[in-house]
């Protein structure tokens, strides 16, 4: 296939709307026969001196997607801020004509909340389509060869809804520049994350914290996680944190322990979770009522069985949908989330107090997607009643 194509039935994040590269015939595809693709994003940080000042001066460090210079018409762009626009642009580079002969300019001009870049021009992600052929990146050779301030994620795009969390979505890329940002509040913890998709706030996680449950259900999700995991190694081992993928189910009221079961939980580490944890994570999962109801019931119940007091962080974006039962814009998916936030801050058993604050977004913006005011995160401070 020369190039890759979306059915209309299928949902596309907007962290890869754009069109990635198609050098290759033939790609690469996981066990539910969808495409795979490579996206990777550069760490800026100075792993070798940890206390030493980070490219801004703050000792955080920052995620910058790797440059790669997209192909095809309109890939050359002027600089943020150059004062040029992009239509300007491109007469400069000899005009361009579409299939229709009409003069063809990028549809998304850049807009004034964008931020001003701090360094380097950051392009965005333009995922490189894995073939059959193609060296593993798993491979040892591969492995010893990645470099120690690169983040590699295996992702598909295109997806029906029910596998969206093989994507990359902008709310957990906004959970991993939280966590970048604040580092000491994750330094030797031990980490649940629920609904982990690619796995990429669980291996950002993992960079400081002493042991990470990256969950979620179906054989196929979790070996992507899997895969990413150990493509990333050389991250998790430098900061000494260990990542687990386990199966969570939401509908269930237990762990599996099943030894025969991929990805079941052993005695040690439910031990361990229940013991330990005290950072729960979610990113980009309440697109859906039910499910959203299933998290919030998971956290819940979670809450009552850990032995230390605990935070939830989760990151949410507020999506704008016309519905003709209002006949109008609404969004539904997010007010029901926040009924929950509110359910939990009047939630009165007598065992556990819960306490909702949101997250102003004034942090630094350490990787590359657009933040727009429609992330939000919020955090849940979960305390025994004394």
């Amino acid at each position: 296939m020369d190039e890759v194509t979306f059915k209309s039935d299928t949902v596309l994040s907007d962290v890869h709307l754009y069109t990635p590269n198609h050098r290759h015939l033939m790609v690469r595809l996981n066990g539910m026969g969808q495409p795979v693709f490579l996206s990777q994003f550069k760490l800026l940080w100075n792993r070798d001196s940890r206390t030493d000042s980070g490219p801004e001066g703050d000792g955080r460090g920052a995620l910058l997607a790797e440059e790669t210079p997209p192909s095809g018409p309109g890939s050359a762009r002027p600089p943020p801020g150059s004062g040029h626009s992009d239509a300007t642009s491109q007469v400069e580079l000899g005009t361009r004509l579409d299939e229709d002969g009409d003069l063809d300019v990028e549809r998304r001009p850049p807009t004034a909340s964008d931020p001003e870049p701090a360094g380097p021009p950051r392009d965005k992600v333009h995922p490189t389509i894995l073939t059959q052929e193609e060296e593993d990146p798993l491979a040892d050779g591969a492995r010893e060869s990645s470099p120690r301030d690169i983040v590699r994620i295996e992702h598909t795009m295109a997806t029906p809804l029910e596998d969206v969390g093989k994507q990359v979505w902008r709310g957990a890329l906004l959970l991993a520049d939280y966590i970048l940002f604040q580092r000491d509040l994750f330094q030797g913890r031990t980490v649940l994350e629920l609904g982990a998709g690619t796995g990429l706030a669980s291996i950002i996680a993992a960079t400081v914290a002493r042991t990470v449950y990256c969950t979620d259900v179906g054989a196929d999700l979790l070996a992507m996680c899997q895969r990413n995991i150990a493509l990333n190694g050389h991250l998790t081992a430098a900061g000494g944190g260990v990542v687990k993928v386990k199966e969570l189910d939401w509908l269930r009221d237990d762990l599996c322990t099943d030894p025969e079961v991929p990805f079941s939980w052993s005695q040690e580490d439910v031990s361990d979770l229940y013991s330990h944890t005290t950072i729960l994570l979610a990113a980009e999962v309440f697109y859906d009522d039910d499910l959203t109801d299933a998290l919030f019931e998971t956290l819940s119940r979670l809450a009552h069985k850990l032995q230390n007091a605990c935070t939830a962080i989760l990151s949410v974006e507020k999506r704008l949908n016309f519905t003709l039962r209002h006949l109008d814009v609404t969004c539904e998916a997010y007010d029901h989330f926040r009924s929950w936030l509110r359910r939990l801050e009047g939630l009165a058993d007598g065992r556990l107090r819960f306490a909702v604050e949101r997250v102003e977004a004034s942090f630094p913006q350490l990787l590359v997607y657009e933040r727009i005011q429609q992330l939000e995160l919020w955090k849940i401070f979960v305390e025994p009643v004394m």
